[in-house]
């Protein structure tokens, strides 16, 4: 029976293997990609950090020639213009020139050193992470707050939050950094705040001293965040943290497998063998499994997602939103405690409310976490694209009655320099921009066409629909940066002989 189970065991870790490669595939990426991710991640790697692995490495490759740097005046136009909208009138020319003559000297000195090798490493590797992963300090920690000196530009107000995961290719945080005024990200891993981990980059302009975390502190261990599951925890799982919560959860035929293999086993006592265990820990440790019965595991429920997340009960229940809705929703979003231990710094500068410019709101983390602290929400722009994440962000502002504005944009591509500067005037302008950067994969199809033309870069904007959606795609040897994309519309800059150029390709008439 044991070498039968044992037989079986290895034919199930290459069905899995295959079956991971096969959805990947299924999913537009090349085989090449597939392998290498599953190969640097591990084979304990759930779907969607191998795809935001592939994802960052697309990045990685796509924006390599953007990031040399040049002290053209029409670097001006780079992706962090935007933030410059964000302070008042009578400040940004001053701001401006500064901002200039910063990247001015910043390429001089690199032009000088030449391209330092982890800058432009295209080898796949996965960069060494901090361990532990504690950024510039965590509540209780006994290590001292390091300090760190930003560059005179980038010292806020207003301030900005950028959040990306942490597990990336090489070279890939280099390169943000260098968008982001060389500000090195804060890597923290959210299981030193709650009882799931979640492992995230920060790269921001906030003051690190004077932190404090939100009250009640939350549960940090399983036992604790989920008591109704000791009576049933097994003395040989050991587990007190769950992993990274995702937008999937095991399936039910998963946790069927689970429970015949237990009960199968029960002859052997009180402990399935030594085989068994390895199995069902491994497949609970992968799926976040919790024990809700004898011998039967099961995934969290929403509701325990979002007391995991650091956001109130039934967030994201009602409003016609989906079970699957739900747990997408959760699975992208901030870890809400995390996020305000570093917004935290804000709270006395800011006590008679905040103008925030919030960029793929998700469901809302920063401005909860922010609400949570104390801290009035005086105007909130909030730019998403998913109708279910804008409900639920909606739904949160009435419930919680915020006497604040909330500003709803569904498109990013609404947000022009005429609204921006609109926005300015209305209310002084934004004391902090804060957001991530979703990743735009090709889909099956243009990938092909990648391949049959010989083109290895190329992105795409997936249309709504039957409206929309469009495809850019280029050769190696040209240096192009995307600074949008919606389903009407992608923008870029064109590096061509030290000549920057704007390029805008459309959908529809001009006048959209």
């Amino acid at each position: 029976m044991d070498s039968c189970l044992g037989i079986e065991e290895n034919s199930n870790h290459i069905l899995e293997k295959d079956t991971m490669l096969s959805s990947l595939v299924d999913m537009g990426y090349l085989v090449e990609e597939a392998l290498t991710a599953m190969n640097n991640c591990g084979s304990e790697a759930q779907l969607s950090e191998l795809t935001d692995y592939i994802c960052a490495a697309q990045m990685v490759k796509d924006f390599d020639a953007q990031l040399r740097e040049s002290p053209d005046e029409e670097d001006s136009t780079s992706v962090m213009t935007s933030y410059s909208y964000t302070m008042p009138r009578n400040d940004y020319l001053a701001r401006e020139k500064k901002r200039k003559l910063h990247k001015f000297q910043q390429f001089g000195r690199k032009w000088h050193k030449g391209s330092e090798k982890k800058h432009w490493d295209e080898d796949g590797d996965i960069m060494h992470l901090p361990n532990p992963m504690i950024g510039f300090g965590i509540p209780d920690d006994p290590w001292p707050i390091v300090e760190r000196k930003l560059p005179e530009v980038a010292i806020g107000p207003p301030y900005f939050y950028y959040e990306n995961v942490a597990l990336t290719p090489k070279g890939a945080w280099s390169k943000i950094s260098r968008f982001l005024y060389d500000i090195e990200p804060e890597f923290v891993d959210s299981t030193h705040f709650s009882a799931a981990a979640r492992k995230r980059g920060y790269v921001h302009n906030l003051p690190i001293q004077n932190r404090f975390p939100l009250l009640p502190i939350p549960p940090r261990t399983i036992q604790e965040a989920l008591p109704l599951t000791n009576k049933w925890w097994p003395l040989w799982d050991k587990r007190t943290k769950l992993n990274c919560l995702q937008t999937v959860i095991g399936s039910a035929k998963l946790t069927e497998r689970i429970r015949n293999a237990l009960e199968n086993n029960e002859k052997y006592g009180d402990e399935p063998p030594p085989h068994v265990q390895k199995f069902v820990f491994e497949q609970c440790r992968k799926w976040n499994l919790v024990w809700v019965g004898k011998n039967k595991v099961a995934p969290l429920e929403p509701d325990e997602m979002e007391m995991l997340l650091g956001f109130p009960r039934d967030h994201t229940r009602g409003g016609g939103i989906s079970r699957t809705d739900r747990y997408k929703a959760l699975g992208n979003s901030f870890q809400v405690d995390t996020v305000a231990y570093h917004l935290s710094v804000l709270k006395n500068q800011f006590p008679n409310g905040i103008n925030i410019l919030s960029l793929f709101s998700g469901i809302g983390g920063a401005e909860v976490a922010l609400h949570r602290l104390g801290i009035p929400l005086k105007n909130v722009v909030s730019v998403e694209i998913a109708e279910v994440n804008r409900n639920i962000i909606r739904s949160w502002w009435e419930q919680t009655n915020q006497r604040g504005q909330l500003i709803e944009i569904a498109d990013v591509q609404q947000v022009s320099i005429e609204r921006l500067d609109q926005w300015i005037s209305s209310f002084g302008g934004f004391d902090l921009v804060i957001g991530g950067s979703p990743c735009n994969n090709l889909a099956g199809s243009n990938r092909r066409l990648k391949r049959s033309l010989l083109w290895n870069k190329g992105m795409e904007v997936p249309r709504i629909g039957l409206g929309g959606g469009l495809a850019l795609l280029w050769q190696d040897h040209i240096d192009l940066m995307v600074l949008i994309q919606d389903p009407y519309r992608i923008d870029a800059l064109l590096l061509q002989e030290r000549i920057l150029w704007r390029f805008t390709d459309f959908y529809g008439h001009r006048e959209t």
